[in-house]
């Protein structure tokens, strides 16, 4: 099949609802393709919503099966409303608003076929070839009046991330629930298409679809349930600190642990720590919430105040007096002496933003998002980035040293840029789980990464332990 293959950036709306919550381990980056001469229009919206795609010839532009939407896996799942057998879920938008949820929001879950083969996939295109997945591309089980089934190589990328190929979606999952209470492998980066809020549909459900998908491979962390989110370097590099979404803290070198949040009530997950330059570290939650432990002075905190989009990362300032938070539309927030730079809030982004750093003067910051792209702000230079190129994994972090910065992303590989050396990486090893952050000692030496089961791997520094 000849193939139109465009990035996901040029079509995609994956703009953060106000509702949803950014894992650090967050955005794979999707791609979609149609048979030659099919009509993409490149527009806000669900990607592959926006196409004439007729899952049967005899169907024309006006009807339901060439509307550019897979079917309900109710309908080509024995009734139930759940990835069928020999299908993963492999990404999920959100309608805001549907009175289908009670004016909240409604989640859309795509069920890929699990391929047999790796035929085609590879060079950043994470797709088997349609003679690999089992599946016929057709109209539902009513005709020309169904959507779509096994038709669309296409992936919004949150979930099963450590699949690096993916057959055709089969059908999908809607519900009233977030789509990583029915499959804990999913992140939280939210894509949206509220024009969907309405579809009406025979097996919406308002809870958790029963019976239940199969379980996930289990964690082989209990310690962590594989949710570490972030990782830093302590105040002289001779030690880290590794946080989950829940709070909990753990310590190696001379990073000592003294409190976490695993025991407190969050209301919203903690995605961040950082060093507490004067003592100490920082934990930021999604919602702005800051925390001070082990002497850390607290400046500040969004925490109870609405966003735009969820914080992703946090910074602190050389002297110990301020903070940055970052959010994941480039939104900047400044507290204590932390002064404010400028931001990309307010502007369309082609991919989230995943982390950020501040430059040794405490004059300026940059950001970085999933795609890899830089943006520079203050005395922070700009030495390069990925933005533009194809990715195999998401970024999910940067780390600075002088004159430099290093990528990290979701497979381990590391990118360097300026002064910033490059002292290996995981790129093109198999992971047990994704890598979902970077560090650096303030000599800027090397590089810790941390995955989300709590795995570190050292390059051109000392390993001090891990919690796996």
């Amino acid at each position: 099949m000849t193939t139109l293959v465009e990035r996901a950036a040029g079509f995609l709306e994956s703009r953060l609802s106000r509702r949803g919550f950014i894992n650090r381990s967050a955005f794979v980056g999707s791609a979609v393709a149609v048979g030659s001469g099919l009509d993409l229009m490149l527009k806000p919206g669900t990607a592959y919503g926006q196409i004439c795609y007729c899952g049967n010839a005899d169907c024309d532009c006006g009807s339901t099966c060439c509307a550019g939407f897979s079917e309900f896996c109710c309908s080509v799942n024995n009734g139930y409303n759940y990835c069928p057998t020999n299908t993963i879920m492999g990404g999920w938008w959100m309608a805001d608003n549907s009175t289908y949820c009670n004016d909240g929001p409604r989640y859309y879950m795509d069920c890929n076929a699990v391929c047999q083969c790796d035929d085609g996939c590879g060079d950043g295109w994470g797709f088997c070839d349609t003679g690999c997945d089992g599946v016929n591309c057709q109209c539902g089980v009513n005709g020309c009046d169904s959507w779509v089934t096994g038709c669309f190589q296409f992936s919004y990328g949150q979930c099963n991330q450590n699949v690096a190929c993916l057959g055709r979606i089969v059908c999908r999952v809607v519900a009233c629930v977030p789509p990583w209470q029915v499959d804990p492998t999913c992140t939280m980066t939210t894509a949206v298409d509220n024009s969907t809020a309405e579809m009406d549909v025979a097996c919406w459900t308002p809870a958790v679809p029963s019976p239940p998908p199969p379980p996930p491979p289990p964690c082989d962390s209990p310690a962590t349930n594989c949710q570490v989110v972030s990782v830093a370097a302590t105040h002289d590099g001779l030690g880290y600190w590794l946080v989950t979404s829940f709070g909990k803290l753990f310590a190696f070198g001379n990073g000592g642990a003294e409190g976490d949040l695993s025991g407190d009530t969050l209301a919203a997950p903690v995605v961040a720590i950082t060093a507490g330059p004067r003592g100490g570290y920082y934990m930021a939650a999604a919602d702005g919430g800051v925390f001070g432990l082990a002497g850390a002075t607290y400046y500040g905190s969004m925490g109870g105040i609405p966003l735009n989009a969820p914080i992703v990362a946090m910074a602190p300032t050389p002297t110990g007096f301020g903070y940055w938070l970052a959010a994941a539309d480039g939104g900047i927030f400044s507290f204590g002496d932390a002064q404010f730079y400028g931001s990309m809030g307010g502007i369309p982004l082609n991919a989230p933003v995943v982390g950020m750093a501040a430059t040794a003067t405490g004059l300026g910051y940059w950001l970085v998002a999933a795609d890899g792209g830089i943006f520079s702000f203050g005395d922070a230079a700009f030495y390069g980035s990925t933005g533009g190129l194809s990715l195999v994994a998401p970024v999910v972090g940067m780390a600075a040293r002088a004159g430099g910065y290093w990528l990290g992303a979701a497979d381990g590989g590391v990118f360097a840029f300026g002064g910033a050396g490059f002292e290996g990486s995981e790129g093109g090893q198999t992971l047990l789980h994704p890598v979902v952050g970077i560090t650096s000692p303030p000599d800027g030496a090397g590089y810790w990464l941390v995955a989300a089961d709590g795995g570190i791997f050292s390059f051109g520094v000392p390993f001090y332990g891990s919690a796996v």
